[in-house]
């Protein structure tokens, strides 16, 4: 239920050029990631493609991820389901695969009627059956709901609950106050990493982190270190940096920015498009003048 405090890489899934799942790929991935000391994974969450993917996709991904895992790191196994029996049954074969937390999204599909009061009945009888702790997900770009800090606050005391994960535009401070011994905060995004953690978070789950884990746990380690002099102007560089590679371009950005850093990104699957040439030009210039690649 602790070991939450460390940077998490939301593991990308690489598809072949006939776009077919390249477990090969991800194993040299997920191996490369071990040596970098990063703490553990989000596996098929939203740069993972996880609503591209079929049910028996999902488990091949997990069990590759969780076998070329180091020993002491942590996997979180995302569920993005419309319904409460699609989720139970993930969690209970994410649980069997070895995962360690089952990071849950919002239904939303039927979104107007996901009230503080239904989305409360969906995660605490969730965590009341789940064989693995849950981690709430507050991604409202991905499902069009929002985890308000009431509801939160309310399941934070739910004793299979572990926390938190808040990929939202802003608002993470509203959530930071729920930060104990037993419910844990996540920074779901590079680009306040670092103020999160001087808030009170305890780490962060960054898609940086699939191209240039160095760089997301030197951010990491000056939030833990409360270091505002090397990690506020570390910050507004990996912002920078972040902006250039998921911001205009989401997931295939990251793909094409992980394939400059050595790393085997692959091609998203459709309806997700790969960059163009230009665009890839144009990103590794960026990051030639940052001196990552």
């Amino acid at each position: 239920m602790t070991r939450m405090d460390g940077v998490f890489a939301p593991i990308s899934t690489p598809f072949s050029e006939n776009e077919e799942l390249d477990l090969d790929a991800l194993a040299f991935n997920v191996e490369r990631y071990a040596a970098a000391g990063l703490l553990g994974y989000l596996a098929l969450g939203s740069n993972g493609e996880n609503r591209s993917l079929t049910e028996e996709e999902r488990r091949d991904v997990l069990r590759c991820i969780v076998r070329r895992k180091r020993l002491d790191q942590v996997v979180m196994a995302g569920a993005a389901y419309d319904a409460q029996r699609d989720t139970e049954r993930f969690l209970r074969d994410a649980a069997g695969l070895g995962a360690d937390f089952g990071l849950v999204l919002s239904p939303g599909y039927f979104r107007k009627q996901m009230t503080d009061e239904v989305l409360f009945r969906y995660f605490s009888t969730l965590a009341d059956a789940s064989p693995i702790p849950l981690v709430l997900y507050n991604a409202p770009a991905f499902c069009g709901v929002t985890l308000s800090p009431a509801l939160a606050g309310r399941l934070s005391s739910h004793p299979n609950i572990a926390g938190m994960k808040d990929s939202a535009a802003g608002g993470i401070e509203n959530f930071l106050q729920f930060e104990s011994e037993s419910f844990h905060v996540l920074a779901g995004s590079a680009n306040f990493l670092f103020a999160a953690m001087m808030g009170g978070a305890i780490g962060g789950t960054v898609s940086l982190a699939n191209s240039f884990p160095e760089m997301a746990l030197e951010l990491f380690r000056c939030g833990q270190a409360r270091d505002e002099r090397n990690g506020v102007p570390l910050q507004e560089r990996v912002a920078r940096i972040n902006q250039a590679i998921a911001g205009p371009y989401g997931p295939p950005g990251v793909k094409a920015a992980m394939t400059l850093a050595g790393y085997k990104g692959g091609i998203p699957r459709r309806p997700l498009a790969p960059l163009t040439a230009a665009q890839v030009e144009a990103l590794r210039a960026a990051l030639e003048k940052e001196g990552l690649v």
